[in-house]
């Protein structure tokens, strides 16, 4: 399981996240924002941070990266992309999910340990998980407020493509919104941070892991196809 992480310039979770990818049994790959080359990964992670400083909006000048035309190209392709906080950020800005984050609702940095519910197991990326699961996972964000319009919001309730929502809503989240997935399930976007709640020596809990699980099984069952 070679798990690609990009890292862009303003980028502080790449290391988390390739760590994440190694103690969960895969091979972390690092992927540099100039690249046009995903070095054959089997799976791409866009981790959280500051992305050219968020200096126009958050993950606006990312999505101009060299690297992310073919992250877009394997996305639609069916290759397995997590973004994580910023790179939720990026994947929005990249249309590759529906939706922006905004400032959060009471203009409040947070960092905190974040309950949070499972809406939906039908991804490459939550398959370990039992819609209903509760979980507990950190965030730290100032603009992790999700919007969209109602239209698609409804459009995202009613294909089930809500992935998990907050319970204690912390940033003005519409229907309280935490991630959400692509049509075909492959590409996936949240605001928490799974990467901080794998290594027992630092987190409260190991709730992160069932994501990196969930792509293990979607790789040996493609292999076994």
């Amino acid at each position: 399981m070679r798990v690609g992480v990009v890292t862009f310039p303003g980028s502080l979770d790449d290391a988390d996240a390739r760590q994440a990818v190694k103690l969960t049994g895969g091979e972390p790959v690092a992927l540099w924002h100039a690249s046009d080359s995903l070095q054959g990964v089997d799976a791409v992670i866009l981790p959280g941070g500051f992305s050219y400083g968020d200096y126009l909006r958050c993950g606006a000048i990312a999505r101009f990266s060299p690297v992310m035309a073919q992250v877009i190209k394997a996305a639609g392709e069916g290759l397995p992309v997590l973004g994580i906080c910023n790179g939720f950020q990026v994947l929005c800005e990249a249309r590759l999910l529906p939706g922006a984050l905004i400032r959060n609702d009471r203009r409040t940095f947070y960092c905190q340990d974040q309950n949070l519910r499972v809406e939906s197991s039908d991804t490459v990326w939550t398959n370990a998980f039992t819609a209903g699961d509760e979980i507990n996972i950190v965030i730290k964000h100032g603009e992790g407020n999700y919007q969209a319009d109602a239209e698609t919001v409804r459009m995202l309730e009613a294909e089930h493509r809500v992935v998990f929502r907050y319970l204690g809503n912390p940033n003005g989240s519409v229907n309280d919104i935490a991630g959400i997935t692509n049509e075909r399930g492959n590409v996936v976007g949240l605001m928490p941070h799974p990467e901080h709640n794998i290594d027992p020596v630092t987190a409260p809990n190991q709730d992160g892991r069932p994501f990196f699980e969930s792509l293990a099984r979607f790789l040996m069952a493609k292999v076994g196809a």
